[in-house]
């Protein structure tokens, strides 16, 4: 084996000790929050040792941190594709169907899916500072989302379908933070949709009248 070919394979098993230490971290974050959390039960569920967390992200608060950017990542990932692969002329209905897609899909998933989609929702109303690097995606998911709303809401600006857009995006966090997020969670995927969709899409359509 080549000097190449062992570096390659050290850099893939560091980056699956991490990767283990991110869903292991995010998996306790989501049943109970870092209140209590220990290293030591986040190495145990990953099978790894207390050092590669030092080696890797440098603390537990680090740790923590970049296991819950990393799923708001994927969020914003399967909103970004859904906005994308709506056709050219999308209606209201259909761009409220989209933009919701990730969080309707915890909520139908319930359990662990829909815990990490609170985790994520609790710290994606005010992601920390540090997160600079998601700055381009939350961009990218809201400009997705005014290019398909605009044609639907003729004479709204740009300024005002940002807000719209922002407000849709903190209702659904706050349903899955709020008590009502486990009566949602309890509804069969197809009534769950025909409830939220429609409020998302009242939302981006605002008020009108007299424009």
């Amino acid at each position: 084996m080549t000097r190449v070919e062992k570096t390659d394979l050290r850099r893939e098993a560091g980056q699956r000790t991490r990767d283990g230490l991110q869903a292991a971290a995010l998996d306790l974050l989501a049943q109970r929050g870092q209140e209590g959390l220990t290293l030591r039960e986040i190495t145990d569920r990953a099978g790894a040792n207390v050092a590669a967390v030092s080696y890797h992200f440098g603390s537990l608060k680090a740790l923590c941190e970049s296991a819950i950017e990393h799923a708001l990542e994927r969020y914003l990932d399967a909103q970004i594709e859904a906005l994308d692969s709506l056709g050219s002329a999308p209606t209201l209905h259909e761009v409220a169907q989209a933009f919701a897609g990730p969080m309707v899909r915890a909520f139908a998933a319930g359990g662990q899916d829909l815990a990490v989609m609170r985790t994520v929702a609790r710290v994606g109303i005010d992601p920390p500072g540090g997160w600079d690097r998601l700055t381009a995606k939350f961009e990218k998911s809201r400009q997705d989302a005014i290019r398909v709303l605009a044609p639907n809401v003729p004479g709204v600006d740009e300024e005002e379908l940002i807000f719209r857009t922002r407000c849709a995006a903190g209702m659904l966090n706050w349903l899955a933070l709020a008590p009502i997020g486990a009566e949602l969670a309890a509804l069969p995927v197809e009534q769950l949709e025909r409830q939220l969709v429609p409020v998302v899409a009242g939302a981006f359509r605002g008020d009108t009248t007299g424009r």
